[in-house]
């Protein structure tokens, strides 16, 4: 069969690898991918936006699976546009993707259906929100309402910041239309865990569990970032927490999807606080974390094309998903600066250093390839550097051992990803 991604970053990058494993896929096409994902892909220079050009991109070439891997094309309505042409497309339709491209509409879904959360109050109108934000208890959490590369979210420690969170998000549009409705959330302590699971529209099977690094520095201080690094899987996300998110949580967000009309077929990403109150939703994706699937991808077993069908077609529960019985970790290798000004356009060597290492990984998430075949900087995010082990701290060492394989001069990572383990 003939497979078309479409983004072009690391998420999309270990998708790629994961389907070129598959006996099923013939031939993969990745639109507008990067200069590893051709290693396994014919990349095309068409935008993950362009949604007229992906369609008669996918017509032209026979297309029989379209997988969309980023957010900003599903919540957009790209499955939609491809399922009209007849194209069988991996990926929530619009009116189910708003799970994520709206977070007043997740907040909503989840009181209604009593699904655990952080009390909140929507607001789209500034002066409201300072008014509530006045008498409100610190620290508290602001959040744009839609799509902001996973930037849209500050934490205040008082009604000073709270203010200044305002005119950046509702005033100053520092998010765009996003920050048009914003979410003002009880802020929540405990353990973030990621959950990533594949859906059909009823049925709902949990990958292997994972925790993302957002800040820009060690011992999480700096900006929001897209995500410096993961591991997999969680050691604080327990089999009784699993039990208790699948009652409360991973089924009844399925369920209440679907009667609201808005069938979820695709991936859900369920973004998890572990609070002394129980396990509560931080937050929803549509589609796979980036960088959790670097981690996660990697250590399944299970024909992944045979699980993205089942998915589509609304078989799930007749597919055994399987994992690997190790555990993996990702450091993101960025540009300095990142993820306010950075340059680009450096040359990266030390690739040939993963070639034949089975258990490492080099996922490229901002290069691209110049005229002459030189593989440089393209993005913030330059490659994630994923490493498996027989648990954690095995994974955790090989992964930072392969971070010295690449250099780039203005390279710049964490050194702290992982570091949770050793308390757990």
């Amino acid at each position: 069969m003939k497979v078309m991604i479409v983004g072009g970053g690391g998420r999309e990058h270990a998708i790629a690898m994961s389907i070129a494993k598959s006996s099923k896929v013939e031939k993969i096409y990745c639109l507008p991918g990067n200069a590893g994902i051709e290693e396994v892909a014919e990349c095309a220079p068409i935008g993950p936006m362009e949604f007229e050009k992906i369609r008669d991109f996918a017509k032209e070439k026979g297309i029989d699976l379209a997988v969309i891997g980023m957010d900003d094309p599903l919540v957009g309505g790209l499955t939609d546009v491809l399922e009209e042409a007849g194209i069988r497309t991996f990926g929530p339709r619009k009116n189910a993707a708003i799970l994520e491209g709206s977070k007043a509409f997740s907040k909503d879904l989840m009181k209604k259906y009593h699904i655990p959360t952080a009390a909140y109050e929507n607001f789209d109108n500034a002066d409201e929100a300072l008014a509530y934000l006045e008498t409100a208890n610190y620290p508290i959490v602001l959040k744009a309402d839609g799509l902001a590369l996973g930037k849209g979210v500050l934490i205040c420690n008082s009604f000073e910041e709270a203010k200044e969170g305002v005119k950046e998000i509702m005033l100053d549009k520092k998010f765009g239309a996003s920050g048009n409705t914003m979410v003002v959330e009880e802020f929540m302590t405990g353990r973030e865990v990621s959950v990533l699971s594949f859906v059909d529209g009823k049925t709902v099977k949990t990958m292997t569990s994972a925790q993302d690094h957002k800040r820009a520095k060690d011992g999480d201080e700096g900006l929001n970032t897209g995500g410096m690094g993961t591991f997999s899987p969680s050691p604080f996300y327990t089999e009784e927490i699993a039990k208790y998110c699948e009652e409360y949580i991973f089924q009844p967000t399925v369920d209440a999807m679907r009667a609201e009309g808005r069938e979820f077929k695709g991936i859900i990403f369920f973004g998890l606080m572990l609070t002394e109150d129980g396990p509560k939703v931080l937050e929803y994706n549509a589609r796979f974390g980036d960088p959790e699937a670097q981690v996660v991808l990697p250590r399944m077993k299970t024909d992944i094309i045979d699980v993205m069908e089942a998915c589509i077609d609304g078989t799930l529960d007749q597919v055994n998903l399987e994992f690997e019985d190790n555990a993996a970790v990702c450091v993101v290798l960025a540009s300095d600066g990142y993820p306010v000004a950075y340059e680009k356009g450096i040359p990266i060597t030390g690739f040939e250093n993963f070639k034949g290492k089975d258990g490492y990984y080099c996922f490229h998430a901002g290069t691209k390839k110049t005229e002459d075949g030189t593989i440089v900087t393209n993005g913030g995010r330059v490659l994630g550097i994923t490493a498996k082990g027989k648990d954690l701290k095995e994974a955790r060492a090989n992964a930072y051992k392969a971070t010295e394989w690449i250099s780039f001069a203005n390279k710049y990572m964490r050194h702290d990803i992982g570091k949770a383990i050793d308390e757990a």
